[in-house]
């Protein structure tokens, strides 16, 4: 399961030169000729990533995708992400409380899902996903504070 973030890059005439973006692309510290500069538009970076964490996978199914479940790559605003990070914050709170945790950040089961239950990995999926959430909220406030730059759009997508 992959978090991306996508970044708007492209550089337009009318732009003055200290507004453009430079992109390079090296491989052994020579530029990629098939790859060219001005025809890049966006940068995607992956931002997060899990492995059997169904709990997490439910809730982007649920609270993103709006119930389907299909490997789509789907659109997560930061209020979203900050949703999540603030519920994974409060289940790690709770623990132990399973009828909280059960109603509010439930495991999943499936292909490839891992464990259903509320386990020392089912926290350590809580606590990473904190960290990676922290992470991203935190670059988006910085961004946010320089003028003329806008952060970018984030992506959740399932591969089984």
């Amino acid at each position: 399961m992959y978090l991306s973030k996508r970044t708007y890059v492209k550089n337009w005439n009318f732009q003055k030169d200290e507004e453009k973006h430079k992109v390079t692309v090296k491989l052994n510290g020579k530029s990629r000729k098939d790859v060219k500069s001005k025809r890049i538009s966006h940068i995607v970076e992956e931002v997060g990533y899990w492995r059997k964490a169904n709990h997490i996978h439910s809730w982007f199914v649920e609270n993103v995708q709006k119930g389907i479940d299909k490997c789509q790559e789907s659109f997560v605003s930061l209020e979203r992400l900050t949703e999540l990070r603030d519920l994974c914050k409060e289940v790690v709170e709770r623990k132990g409380d399973d009828d909280f945790i059960s109603e509010n950040l439930p495991t999943g089961s499936g292909f490839f899902f891992g464990g259903t239950d509320y386990d020392e990995y089912y926290y350590e999926d809580c606590k990473e996903t904190i960290k990676i959430l922290d992470n991203i909220i935190k670059d988006e406030e910085v961004v946010s504070n320089i003028e003329g730059v806008y952060g970018g759009d984030y992506y959740y997508q399932a591969s089984w």
